[in-house]
């Protein structure tokens, strides 16, 4: 696939980018992973090398294999994730929204559950030098912070995350190290031998597959961050980043196996093995890790709610850009919701040990839907082999599928996120399922068949002038249709004279950063179309993009513009344009089915707290005119009335 430039650079700034951006969720796991592993179980031999041997072996199938060698492949001009996977496969498959809005909707609920797990097993370590200190206030305090800054942006400290993060994995490989050497025959539990003998011999131990997939969690949002790096600098980062990950789960192992108790005791091997000296130092490095990994997830939502509002998956929203970084976006609202759900997650469960029980169905989820989109991309797209496609869905089908049923036993433990979950997919689905009930009930007609009429109503002077350059929003894609509602509200009650008519057309491409137009003259300088192709990361910005392109068919001296009244005079120096937006409503004439009132109902009710399509479209409302005209998508039957 053609990708970004970016993705071919590599330097030393670029591997730091990429350690900073790509590596903080799946980076932080060792906090938690082993200590979620031996929970209160006895620690014996079988429990904890087979502990770690699972946790290599899904590092190397999960992370490696699938997503590292295989997914990275599937970049949509240099950018990952579900949508953008979803936007390469979309015209082969029908049937692939579904697993798109489930994966979406997984990869968001990830997004309540990361920040809190994270920086809980960060700030817990605190417990070692101070017992019985009140942890969840500090995680509250730094959540609330970490979501109150995002509205200036991350441009500023976004330089630090790759340094932080670079010292992290470090201090992980010396650590780790510092224990292997005293216990070096702990290497052996890499053997795929002991992850067998875990989870065949061990009493229940296929069931700890749920807290071994805890290590690799992050491979979704590696995927989704592919555009802020590359392909090539996440690949060769990784190879440092999981050593670095392993030595510390191998040290973590060693010093298990020669502490001498019998039982962890609520302890966590991560910061036990520490020199006492170093605890403090430890437990700064690991918050600081720990907030830039909520804040590679955070972000990661504001992209995934951007893209699913381009792709008509989500009602309109304010977006804003912080700072002047491409692709750097803020949405309000959505960061008003993850706020919530972290700290009702930390409220909850007061403790990381607690969410472990509740963290990985989602991701599990994802990954499950990201291997059916991916099954198609290898089809359609790499043209693969059909019998080498059949073994990968059949390969990590059955480990995404024995991850999933291992954590979805633990769903009592997680009811709260079941409802989070249950409110995204259904927004979703609304608003996408009825969206497409709406616009097949929207009637195109033929502009050609009005053009002489148009011009008519444009020179008769006994009309007042309504606008000298008057725009239409429509969704036509083809040059000669509008719609049918267009042409009524040229013509019907108080006709709407102007000297120029615009159909504005803007068509969402596939492509993420595309920004391209063409434009079509239907009749002499009166009668214009305009379409512009707006890839699904960019903002769409529809009076800014039409000025635009009047001004350079002025300056080219095309369609004699530039010799015509723009409708500007000495008192105001700007062209008088006039955008015209047609808004919809039921209709009471509508008889629905109890499926199509609820979906159509929800829909209009989303669309009352969502962006209305003058702000969504960019348009300044001191140069739009709204009308409002009834949805009729199932009439009642025809009465007859009888006079006595």
């Amino acid at each position: 696939m053609k990708s970004n430039n970016h993705s071919n650079r590599i330097t030393i700034a670029s591997l730091l980018v990429a350690l900073g951006i790509i590596y903080g969720d799946i980076g932080t796991s060792p906090l938690y992973v082993l200590k979620a592993i031996v929970g209160e179980r006895e620690i014996t031999e079988t429990l904890v090398l087979g502990g770690v041997s699972c946790i290599f072996w899904t590092l190397v199938l999960q992370t490696t294999v699938k997503y590292i060698i295989i997914t990275l492949m599937a970049d949509n001009e240099g950018e990952g994730g579900i949508f953008s996977l979803y936007a390469l496969v979309r015209r082969f498959r029908k049937g692939l929204v579904i697993p798109t809005i489930l994966g979406a909707t997984t990869l968001l609920a990830d997004g309540i559950i990361t920040p809190p797990i994270s920086v809980a097993s960060a700030v817990e370590g605190l417990e070692i030098v101070v017992p019985d200190l009140p942890t969840v206030p500090i995680v509250i305090i730094i959540l609330s912070g970490l979501f109150f800054f995002q509205r200036f942006g991350t441009a500023k400290v976004g330089i630090t995350f790759g340094p932080v993060m670079m010292i992290w994995f470090t201090m992980l490989l010396v650590i780790g190290i510092s224990q292997i050497i005293h216990f070096p025959e702990i290497i052996k539990a890499l053997s795929p031998r002991y992850a067998y003998e875990l989870l065949v011999n061990y009493p229940h131990g296929f069931w700890l597959l749920g807290a071994v997939f805890l290590a690799t969690t992050g491979a979704e949002a590696l995927y989704s961050d592919l555009g802020h790096c590359g392909r090539k600098n996440i690949r060769i980062t990784w190879g440092f980043v999981k050593a670095a990950l392993m030595t510390n789960y191998m040290g973590q192992a060693a010093w298990l196996m020669h502490q001498g108790d019998q039982f962890l005791s609520g302890r966590n091997p991560f910061y036990e093995m520490m020199p006492h000296w170093f605890l403090i130092p430890g437990i700064v490095i690991a918050t600081c890790a720990a907030i830039i990994a909520s804040q590679a997830l955070i972000s990661g939502s504001y992209t995934l709610i951007s893209e699913a509002m381009s792709l008509n998956f989500w009602p309109r929203v304010t977006v804003r850009q912080p700072t002047e970084l491409k692709g750097q976006i803020y949405i309000p609202s959505v960061n008003i919701i993850l706020w919530v759900g972290c700290v009702l997650m930390i409220l909850y469960f007061k403790s990381s040990t607690h969410m472990e029980a509740a963290y990985g169905f989602s991701i599990t989820v994802a990954m499950m839907m990201t291997t059916i989109l991916l099954s198609y991309f290898m089809i359609y797209r790499l043209k693969w082999n059909i019998i080498w496609v059949v073994l990968f869905v059949v390969v990590f089908g059955i480990i995404e599928f024995s991850f999933f049923i291992t954590n979805a036993v633990k769903i009592k433990e997680r009811w709260m996120f079941l409802f989070f979950e249950l409110f995204i997919f259904t927004v979703m689905y609304v608003w996408y399922y009825a969206r497409k009930i709406n616009n097949k009930h929207v009637r195109f007609v033929e502009l050609g068949k009005y053009t002489s009429l148009i011009n008519e109503l444009s020179e008769d002077d006994a009309i007042p002038k309504f606008s000298t350059h008057l725009i239409f929003l429509t969704k036509a894609n083809h040059r000669e249709q509008i719609e049918e509602k267009i042409i009524l509200s040229i013509f019907s009650k108080k006709p709407k004279r102007a000297d120029v008519y615009w159909f504005l057309h803007i068509e969402r491409t596939d492509e993420p950063y595309t920004l391209a137009y063409d434009v079509s003259e239907l009749l002499d300088d009166k009668v214009i179309k305009i379409n512009i192709k707006v890839g699904f990361r960019i903002q769409p910005r529809s009076e800014m993009f039409f000025k635009k392109i009047v001004q350079q068919l002025v300056a080219n001296k095309e369609l004699n513009l530039h010799v015509r009244p723009d409708g500007s005079t000495k008192y105001n120096p700007e062209p008088d344009f006039k955008f015209v937006v047609i808004e919809k409503f039921i209709s009471v004439e509508n008889e629905f089915s109890l499926k199509e009132g609820l979906m159509l109902n929800s829909y209009f009710f989303l669309k009352s707290l969502s962006l209305n399509d003058e702000r969504a479209f960019g348009l300044d409302k001191s140069d739009v005119v709204v009308e409002y005209i009834p949805l009729v998508y199932n009439k009642n039957q025809k009465w007859e009335l009888k006079r006595v």
